[in-house]
């Protein structure tokens, strides 16, 4: 029985449905304060009515990410497959606010962004690049959100270990397609795209 055949076969139904409304209109209000406070030279996320501060990355991190990036980058951009967004870029959900390590929307779903747009739709394509403080939400609420919107394709970097998990959308969860330590991983959702495993960690 999942949660929700509990809450909807308990007696107190309509308190239970209260109870959450109120959490539901507190958390929002949270969520209002977050945007009107929010700092574009600060990293933060808002994740299940928490406001989330990363602090700065170690060299590992940031080295994987732009090693991604000037491949990706000018890859998306010669092809006209969309626009790439990394580091500051805000992701909205329906619950949550993130900012991914690095994203990609296909063209069709960038034609309405504007100079002055703060919180952008779900992306196509995730990259998250693990760290102590991030990977239980990396593999826990970011998964599990990411799917539910439609997110087609996640990675997982894991620095320590010199490895990319590539994850699939099928239906309303992603599928383990495959995890490199070496060779060549190719994105199923921006098409034609490769990048070497070992250029990723490259210093």
């Amino acid at each position: 029985m999942t949660a929700l055949d509990e809450i909807s076969q308990s007696p107190n139904l309509r308190e239970l449905l209260d109870k959450l409304e109120q959490t539901w209109a507190k958390e929002q209000r949270r969520r209002h304060e977050f945007w009107a406070d929010a700092d574009e030279g600060v990293k933060a996320e808002f994740i299940l009515g928490e406001i989330i501060y990363h602090s700065p990355i170690y060299g590992r991190h940031w080295m994987a990410s732009t090693n991604i990036t000037r491949y990706l980058i000018p890859y998306v951009y010669d092809n006209k497959l969309g626009k790439v967004g990394y580091e500051k870029v805000m992701v909205r959900m329906t619950r949550n606010d993130y900012e991914p390590d690095i994203c990609f929307w296909h063209t069709e779903k960038t034609v309405d962004f504007g100079q002055k747009q703060s919180a952008f739709p779900p992306p196509d394509f995730v990259v998250e690049i693990l760290s102590d403080s991030t990977k239980e939400r990396d593999y826990g609420i970011k998964m599990t959100d990411y799917a539910l919107h439609g997110v087609r394709e996640y990675w997982i970097v894991d620095t320590e270990h010199e490895t990319i998990e590539q994850y699939l959308l099928e239906g309303n969860t992603f599928i383990l397609a495959q995890k490199l330590r070496d060779g060549i991983l190719e994105a199923e959702t921006i098409e034609g795209f490769k990048i070497g495993v070992k250029a990723v960690f490259a210093e």
